[in-house]
């Protein structure tokens, strides 16, 4: 492993929402398959945690996007408990961001735009999967998505109420950059006020 000494206060961006651009789009071009995927995790009102991968599907120098079911197991916890954590490990690259903050449902007319550009199966599987709920055999869902495939086989497939997308505002950002004999270099961004404040923080 090559120690990178170019990563410190004096080369990253003061700007938290600039650097994870630069550093994503870096990832973009490495090759790797489903470059967008990223650990969420949440926790219910009285503090049940739990963790999975979704895709990012936008971001802007405010919020990142992603979009799931309203009644699966994640939906439930952050419309209950807005809090809610990013992690993108990028093993390639050494490094890996940590983004933490509050979320918000995004506008029905925002879900419905992203839902119309998502393949046709894509589509129907929002439909035809009770995505946490318990269901008896692998059958039970095939049964459905047929129905819904058969439903829909000559009209436009519509978003269901149930589906759509949230954003994550981010309050701390933390990017990591691996290092020779564990020496990581940890850099965070807390926000206070309106203002980004940058920390080093031991590894």
């Amino acid at each position: 492993m090559t120690y990178k000494k170019d990563f410190s206060e004096k080369t990253v961006d003061p700007n938290p929402f600039i650097q994870f651009r630069n550093w994503y789009s870096e990832h973009l071009n490495s090759g790797i398959t489903i470059p967008e995927s990223v650990a969420l995790g949440t926790a219910s009102a009285d503090g049940h945690v739990s963790v999975r991968t979704v895709l990012l599907k936008d971001f802007n120098d405010k919020s990142f996007v992603f979009f799931t079911n309203y009644k699966s197991r994640k939906g439930s916890q952050l419309l209950s408990n807005p809090r809610a954590a990013f992690l993108f490990y990028w093993p390639e690259s050494g490094r890996q961001i940590r983004i933490e903050g509050i979320t918000e449902k995004l506008t029905d007319k925002d879900s419905e735009s992203y839902f119309k550009t998502r393949p046709r199966e894509s589509q129907v599987s929002s439909w035809a999967s009770e995505q946490s709920s318990v269901i008896p055999d692998r059958q039970y869902l095939e049964n459905r998505y047929d129905f819904y495939i058969n439903k829909y086989s000559e009209i436009s497939v519509d978003k269901p109420q149930h589906w759509g997308g949230f954003s994550l505002i981010p309050d701390w950002f933390e990017f990591w950059q691996e290092g020779e004999f564990r020496l990581h270099d940890r850099l965070s961004y807390i926000k206070r006020e309106d203002l980004w404040v940058m920390e080093r923080l031991a590894p």
